[in-house]
Order: C-alpha cells, then sequence, then structure tokens
C-alpha cells in the first residue's frame, strides 16, 4: 500500500451560478489522497504497473479547467470519479477549496472520499 498525496493543486475553474462566476474564472485548491497498490514501484523501483500520479494531475487540471461546475460538490465528486476510474486506486479523498467563497471565511472546502475496501475484510 502507498499513499499518494497531492496538496494544494492551485487551479482556475468556472465555478458557482451567479453571472460573474458564470463569466469569471474562480481559484480552487484541490487536495487528494490516494491509496494505490504500490508494490512494483517501491520493490523493483519500475514504472511499469505503478500508478502515474502525473497522469492523474493532468487528467484533473483538464477536467477542472474544461468544464463548468454550478455546485462545489459536483466538481469535488467528478474529480473523485476520474481518480476512481483506475482499478488500482483502494481508496481516495478528495477536498476542493473556493477561497473567498464567503465573507468572513477564508475559503469553503468540500471533502469526499470513496474506497474499494471490503468492510467485511477490514478489522
Amino acid at each position: 500500500m502507498a499513499i499518494i498525496r497531492i496538496k494544494n493543486l492551485l487551479l482556475r475553474a468556472y465555478i458557482g451560478f451567479k453571472e460573474e462566476e458564470l463569466a469569471n474564472r474562480q481559484d480552487v485548491i484541490i487536495n487528494m489522497v490516494i491509496d494505490v497498490d504500490h508494490d512494483n514501484a517501491t520493490k523493483n523501483d519500475a514504472i511499469d504497473g505503478s500508478y502515474n500520479y502525473r497522469t492523474i494531475t493532468k487528467q484533473v487540471i483538464s477536467l477542472v479547467q474544461d468544464k463548468q461546475f454550478k455546485m462545489l460538490e459536483k466538481l469535488t465528486q467528478s474529480i473523485l470519479d476520474e481518480i476512481m476510474a483506475n482499478k488500482n486506486v483502494r481508496f481516495a479523498k478528495v477536498e476542493v477549496d473556493k477561497p473567498h467563497a464567503l465573507r468572513f471565511a477564508e475559503s469553503v472546502s468540500i471533502e469526499l472520499e470513496a474506497s474499494r475496501y471490503n468492510p467485511k475484510n477490514c478489522r
């Protein structure tokens, strides 16, 4: 098991439903935690069969920059779905912050997670 953490990925996204939000990209900060089977990378120092965090980061960048989202929840779920599409991912958690979304708050965030763990096998 290997935990990959991609921290503070700063992107610009069309996020929101107000007229100004639909017309202008806004900052979002994305944090991802991805649990993958990394035996080939850790034991053999080999790229083949390992999970490429650069690839998923590029996919997330493309997703966020190419689409428009009304809700932060939908954006977060779309990123999580993109990560979980890789069958080597056992667990993922995504948090998306929207800085300055509220007047007196630094940011608002949504955190979602998904797992392929079988609860019957966990202790």
